[in-house]
């Protein structure tokens, strides 16, 4: 299910400039960014490796590279709150029937029965996780908009 063309014209302004212009003169020319974050977001999707991307996208080490560098600079980030915002816009999202889960089982490998936590580990608890996504920023933008 790759990006529909208005996905893909909300989305491609959020590109940095350099891949939607004329391919370079030297070096191998860009892969089609469309198809790199199609690829980008199979992978966020299905959570398969990288190495088990379809052959139908431009190869993985491409798509790994350039999502690499969009999170680095902050682009995944801008088009995941674009997403938000346009689906929020559609009155897709009501975040009134949202909720955090933040349980989780310590496993160890070869543990055999459950193990109390160690006074360590208490910064890994779900009540610090939930503190820390309170204290996001997008967090803060998201309940502001609730009152």
């Amino acid at each position: 299910m790759d990006l529909t063309d208005e996905q893909w014209a909300v989305l491609e302004p959020l590109l940095p400039e350099e891949e939607r212009t004329p391919p370079r003169k030297r070096g191998r020319p860009w892969k089609d960014p469309r198809q790199v974050l199609n690829a980008v977001l199979w992978i966020l999707r299905t959570g398969a490796p990288w190495k088990d991307l379809p052959e139908r996208y431009p190869p993985y080490q491409t798509c790994h590279r350039r999502f690499q560098r969009w999170a680095r600079e902050g682009v995944m980030e801008t088009i995941l709150q674009a997403l938000a915002r346009d689906l929020k816009e559609r009155g897709g999202l009501d975040v009134k029937e949202c909720f955090i889960d933040g349980t989780f089982v310590v496993a160890k490998k070869g543990a055999m029965g459950w193990e109390r936590p160690s006074g360590a580990k208490v910064r890994s608890s779900w009540q610090w996780r939930t503190a820390l996504v309170f204290q996001s920023p997008y967090a803060s933008q998201v309940l502001a908009r609730m009152k």
